[in-house]
């Protein structure tokens, strides 16, 4: 068995206080292993973005622990979870979240400068994923001048510059048509097995779902293990 990379334990979210409290899920444990690729999926309003947020540190559980490579990440500083969220986890979102002034390639390079590396290195490592999920042709073009499905792509190369140990998309094919959604699908297995990211996808599509080597189910507050590849 792969070593476990991200681990939750007694894991809850709770919204309001008192009579007015909204529970979305309680006492949660799982692991995710290195490498491996996980479906959360789940009806509408279960919490399942909450859930990744959590694990991804942009939101705080109200009780319970996350752990990346056996760290407890929210033990950290403000300032040291911010430098671990830059460094080790990359996000894909439904809407691409591009900064509509840059080009391609300074939105992808934004992660590598903020963690410091210099303009050279970032901009060769933006090249060369940009090269790889197909857009080497539109480096300087900005994301208005870009289709659905090549703004897309950029996301996923700004997720995967730094090469982080987890990649965490939302709905990463919820905004595209059949075809450019099947085609990104196929882009994120494919690096998932070049780069050894583990991949976290919280997803309606049935399709993206059974490309994962599990599944899981949140509803009811509990979260369950519906399907093993």
């Amino acid at each position: 068995m792969a070593e476990v990379l991200i681990e939750a334990r007694g894991l809850g979210k709770q919204y309001g206080q008192g009579a007015s409290a909204v529970r979305v899920f309680t006492a949660l444990d799982f692991a995710i292993h290195r490498a491996e690729r996980v479906a959360i999926v789940g009806e509408s309003g279960v919490g399942k973005s909450t859930l990744l947020h959590i694990l991804g540190t942009l939101d705080r559980p109200t009780e319970g622990t996350v752990l990346l490579a056996g760290q407890d990440v929210f033990a950290l500083s403000e300032l040291e979870l911010a430098a671990l969220r830059n460094r080790e986890i990359g996000f894909i979102f439904q809407f691409h979240h591009l900064l509509p002034d840059f080009s391609a390639l300074e939105n992808v390079c934004l992660p590598g400068l903020i963690a410091g590396l210099g303009w050279a290195a970032a901009r060769q490592r933006a090249a060369e994923l940009l090269d790889r999920v197909g857009l080497h042709e539109r480096l300087h073009h900005r994301p208005g001048e870009l289709s659905g499905g090549e703004q897309q792509r950029v996301a996923v190369a700004r997720a995967l510059v730094l090469h982080p140990r987890a990649i965490l998309a939302d709905e990463p094919t919820g905004n595209l048509d059949p075809a450019t959604g099947e085609s990104v699908l196929q882009l994120l297995l494919a690096l998932n097995r070049e780069m050894g990211s583990t991949l976290v996808v919280v997803t309606h599509s049935e399709r993206l779902a059974s490309s994962m080597d599990r599944t899981l189910r949140l509803g009811a507050g509990t979260l369950t293990e519906v399907a093993r590849r």
